[in-house]
């Protein structure tokens, strides 16, 4: 078992940067995909960005270039970088390991999620 903790969330204005952190209670050498997913208030979670043990990655069309997902196992940490931020930007970020949603049933591990509100 895998516990999920996210940080580095917060108050930003539109254009600025924040970096996410998620650290793992353990290795996460033997989750296959780890990620980051979002849920904005009155919308669905939808995935922003994911990373598997082989270090390939997928992003939401619409935050490629913006948002970089990274991993470091050494440290059990996923991080995801965001840039340029939009005030659409605002959510409450997770951290997952081998997740997916079903019919807003949610699978694999989450953390508690972060806050990051994007202002004017």
């Amino acid at each position: 078992q895998v516990q999920l903790v996210e940080s580095g969330g917060g108050l930003v204005q539109a254009g600025g940067s924040l970096r996410l952190s998620c650290a793992a209670s353990r290795s996460i050498e033997t989750s296959n995909v780890m990620g980051w997913y979002r849920q904005a208030p009155g919308k669905q979670r939808e995935l922003v960005a994911s990373m598997d043990s082989n270090g390939r990655t997928n992003y939401a069309d619409s935050l490629k270039g913006r948002f970089t997902i990274s991993r470091d196992n050494a440290k059990n940490s996923l991080y995801l970088q965001m840039n340029s931020l939009k005030p659409d930007d605002t959510a409450v970020y997770y951290c997952t390991a081998d997740a997916h949603i079903t019919g807003s049933v949610l699978f694999g591990l989450w953390g508690q999620g972060t806050q990051v509100t994007v202002s004017f």
